[in-house]
């Protein structure tokens, strides 16, 4: 929970003014500055007696009400000797309050909520849900309850279980390979006691050091409702939220006067240059300044410098160091702002063989003459364009809404921060950009550099983590009950589902066309995919699609690399190419009035690429990196080895994310260009549109473009026939050295198909590994301490739904966890099956949330692709309403209980085995102990 990453972007066509396009002579791409003054969100605000500031957004299209509460208080208020206070506070939230007693999390499940959680940053600490409009009352009953009355149910166990759960979290982010860079960074730029000195996520010996007493002083000192402010976006007005958020909040007294610290921005007094190693791949040079935040004007100025120094397609960071010099496989740069302050930073991962020293020196050249030069007009120009699109496509969600006017709150731009952010860079200028940037990265620079080595500097907890509960059983769910303040608001009706109107032409060849009419959104998105996926790879050939995929935007038969760049900028437009198990896609995202000319692109880049040979030899040694890399991380690792032992007969075994190392080595053009003939080609494809032009108007475009497109050579063909070759239960160890957890995943073959209807098996799992709720992640993760989060479920692909578990647990918890987890499954399908309750929550949850499902224009474009992979109706939606309305708990207790069985699970646990082997011997199951770097 402790952070996250939103863009802050545009919404329905309705909220923000905008008009539609003149279809018929939709030509020249939108001037970004015609589409910046026309965005707005509406709102209307006002404050209750106590001071709490609440923000109104209405947009009646969808049946749905986002909250958003937002309290002026992060790390940056943290005293010495408390960091992650903040963080550590946000968790108690979540577990109950004097009227509502139990989880958070129980009552909003049963009335659909879709998004419910919270964050905590520098500077702000928010809670969100987003529930079907009969919810909202619940929502403002229980955030009301914990505003105003937390005190009584905060207790030393319950600080005990989230103090657990949040070292394990801090745990699971410092497993990352080069999980412990931020730290640095922090520490090599800020002084310790400056409000920015510190992690969000905090130190284990603050953690230990929490007292009852202290974070209840935490609570009374900054959760007042006056030193918090409101959203409420959608399906609501300001007279409605004005009586409801009066009778809910309006009783709770204001609290003390928050007093921010005052915050400076730090200049080093000379160049520092320190190296780290950790256990990564190659070599990463890191260049980084403290710089404004996001209340300074230039902090927009920051951002557009970071976008044009690093996320163009040419882009000095890019064209020079990784294309041209080939000194880097990758490198970028990124404003990363908080309100008050932030940090720049530029990153490279080193190629092979290269010196580091000397790449430092062209790095800070290649900065260096930035600044001097500064960006030229039209790299600014499609940077902006870039940004306010990726910002339009960015809150379609009415949720993403409620968020972006909340999120402005307490910077000096209030509410409007979006908008007037997007105002102030349309309004940027290159000499601006240029001066802001030399202004502050001309200062002396943090140098770091992270070489490959035996980790140092992790500190792991010296406190035992208080043990809650060893107890392993069931958890059932308690129902609202009466309380001082009246009984929790009843959930009414859930709204009607609707799903849309599918069109399905043809073009002239045969290509297949879904498309859905949305007026309410100014972007298009069309996906064109086929039916491939990492299921299409070849063995001996493994890795030719990810080095296809990489290659299409690295110039085409009519269009060089920067040609083709600069155009799709130009339109605002975004192409983005990936694959699943089962298919492969080509997406494109982009204002629908500069539609015709991004069609174009992306049919030059399907049908067209140029597979040049210096660029196949640059993907190479890219890919070869990211192989690297990928051996470096645990779940990585992990899910490699177990999907091989599940049944080793599958195409989907052909799943090596990057590839094999040996086998991209061996890639030739000709292997290339044989995996496009085979399988990116019109008679596996089909093309998914959602867009806000009508019908005659799209269609004669992908006819133009697709119409003519015919198949090459004979169609790849997968094999899903052969019999299935299963391992036997095992335990494989991938000793990872250095790992501050052990990941354990487990899992089964289970004959299984998501082409057929699983409903039954699925519901039946919510309880046992479905969420947060689960019987595993209240057991490891709420009772024991052990882990950040526990999730189990059938895994999604058309041919295959094998059950996995994942559970990422403390090293010395290891072997217990593996036996908790086979004691809480074993229960489940045997004496302490799933409980009425756990069904009626379950069905409820899934019923109520499912319009929210359907809300957004990619929401929608989801919804037809995955019709489409497992062979579903349009009707499957409310087909889902109804089986779910008829479903029995013996039908679901049978369901799971006929093909989950833990004594077939196989085991693979990727940690440190030196922590982790003596706990496995009494697991009885055949071990066998691998290295990470091992095929």
């Amino acid at each position: 929970m402790t952070f996250r990453r939103i863009a802050l972007a545009g919404t329905a066509l309705v909220a923000l003014g905008l008009s539609q396009p003149a279809w018929a002579s939709m030509q020249d791409a939108v001037p970004v500055q015609t589409l910046v003054q026309s965005v707005s969100i509406p709102y209307e605000s006002f404050t209750l007696d106590n001071g709490l500031r609440v923000i109104v957004h209405t947009d009646r299209s969808v049946p749905l009400v986002s909250f958003h509460v937002i309290y002026d208080v992060g790390a940056r208020h943290e005293p010495a000797g408390k960091s992650g206070f903040a963080h550590l506070f946000e968790h108690l939230m979540f577990s109950g309050s004097e009227n509502a007693p139990g989880d958070f999390f129980t009552p909003l499940k049963a009335a659909g909520v879709t998004a419910n959680n919270g964050m905590t940053q520098a500077d702000k600490t928010s809670y969100y849900e987003t529930v079907p409009t009969p919810a909202l009352e619940r929502v403002l009953f229980l955030e009301s309850d914990r505003m105003g009355h937390l005190l009584g149910a905060i207790t030393q166990q319950r600080l005990d279980e989230q103090r657990a759960v949040v070292k394990n979290e801090k745990r699971q982010g410092d497993n990352e390979p080069a999980g412990l860079v931020e730290y640095k960074l922090t520490e090599g730029l800020y002084p310790a006691d400056h409000p920015y000195g510190h992690s969000v996520i905090g130190s284990m010996a603050d953690l230990d050091a929490a007292t009852l007493d202290d974070v209840k002083s935490w609570f009374q000192a900054h959760y007042g409702p006056n030193n918090a402010t409101v959203t409420l976006a959608g399906d609501i007005d300001v007279a409605t939220a004005r009586r409801l958020m009066t009778q809910y909040f309006g009783d709770i007294p204001s609290g003390p006067r928050i007093v921010s610290p005052p915050v400076t921005v730090p200049t080093l007094p000379a160049r520092k240059d320190e190296t780290m190693t950790d256990r990564v791949s190659a070599t990463t040079l890191v260049r980084a300044w403290a710089v404004p935040g996001r209340d300074d004007p230039q902090g927009v100025a920051l951002e557009a410098a970071a976008g044009l120094l690093g996320a163009l397609g040419s882009s000095p960071l890019q064209q020079i160091l990784v294309r041209d010099e080939k000194l880097f496989t990758g490198a970028s740069a990124s404003a990363s702002l908080s309100d008050r302050g932030g940090m720049f930073v530029v990153a490279g991962e080193l190629a092979e063989g290269v010196d580091p020293v000397a790449a430092g020196k062209r790095l800070d050249a290649v900065i260096a003459d930035f600044l001097a030069k500064g960006p030229t007009a039209d790299d600014l120009q499609r940077y902006i364009t870039l940004d306010v699109t990726g910002s339009l496509s960015g809150i379609d969600a009415v949720s993403d809404r409620g968020y972006a006017l909340a999120d402005g709150s307490f910077l000096s731009e209030g509410p409007d921060y979006f908008k007037d952010r997007l105002v102030s860079l349309a309004a940027q200028t290159p000499s601006g950009i240029q001066a802001v940037a030399k202004q502050w990265l001309t200062r002396p620079v943090y140098a770091l550099t992270l070489a490959p080595g035996p980790r140092v500097g992790y500190v792991e907890s010296e406190a035992a983590d208080v043990a809650v509960s060893t107890k392993t059983g069931t958890q059932d769910v308690a129902p609202p009950r009466e309380s001082a303040r009246g009984p929790m608001p009843p959930v009414g009706d859930a709204p009607a589902l609707n799903f849309p109107q599918v069109a399905r032409p043809s073009l002239s060849n045969g290509l297949g066309v879904e498309y859905v009419r949305r007026a309410a959104s100014p972007i298009t998105y069309v996906s064109l995919e086929f039916d491939a996926g990492s299921a299409a790879e070849q063995p001996g050939r493994i890795g030719a699609q990810t080095m296809l995929l990489n290659l299409l935007d690295q110039g085409t038969l009519t269009r060089s690399q920067t040609q083709f760049a600069n155009e799709l900028e130009r339109l605002g437009g975004d192409i983005r190419r990936g694959s699943s198990k089962d298919r492969t896609s080509i997406t494109l995202s982009v204002p629908t009035g500069n539609l015709p000319a991004a069609v174009a692109l992306l049919a030059d880049m399907a049908r067209n690429p140029a597979f040049a040979p210096d660029r196949i030899e640059l993907q190479r040694t890219s890919q070869l990196a990211a192989i690297a890399d990928e051996a470096t991380d645990a779940r990585t690792l992990g899910d490699r080895r177990l999907i091989g032992l599940l049944n080793a007969a599958s195409p989907y075994v052909n799943d090596h994310g990057a590839g094999d190392e040996e086998a991209v080595r061996a890639l030739t053009r000709d292997d290339l260009v044989a995996f496009q003939h085979a399988w990116l080609r019109p008679d596996k494809a089909r093309l998914f549109v959602v867009s806000s032009a009508p019908l005659d108007v799209v269609q004669p475009l992908l006819e133009e473009h697709f119409g003519d497109w015919r198949p090459t050579g004979p169609a790849g063909v997968k094999d899903f026939t052969r019999p299935a070759q299963s391992a036997a239960p095992q335990l494989v160890l991938i000793d990872r050295p250095d790992s501050a957890q052990s990941v354990i995943l487990a899992g089964q073959y289970t004959g299984l198909r998501n082409i057929d209807d699983l409903l039954d098996v699925q519901v039946a799992n919510d309880g046992l590994g479905g969420g947060i709720l689960g019987r595993l992640n209240t057991d490891l993760r709420e009772r024991k301490g052990w882990t950040y989060g526990v999730s189990a479920g059938f895994r999604a692909q058309a041919y295959a739904a094998n059950y996995m578990v994942a559970a990422p647990v403390q090293s010395d918890k290891t072997g217990a966890a593996i036996q908790t987890i086979r004691e809480i499954v074993a229960s489940y399908i045997g004496d302490q099956p799933m409980t009425q309750t756990e069904l009626t929550l379950s069905v409820d949850s899934r019923m109520r949330s499912m319009p929210a499902e359907l809300s957004t224009s990619k929401s929608i474009l989801d919804a037809l692709r995955s019709n489409a992979i497992y062979q579903r109706p349009d009707s499957y939606f409310s087909d889902q309403l109804a089986a779910l309305g008829a479903l029995r708990l013996d039908d679901a207790q049978s369901a799971i209980r006929n093909v989950v069985n833990p004594d077939k699970f196989v085991w693979v646990v990727v940690g440190d085995a030196e922590k982790i082997l003596p706990q496995l011997q009494d697991l009885n199951l055949p071990i066998q102990v691998v290295r990470s770097d091992a095929d």
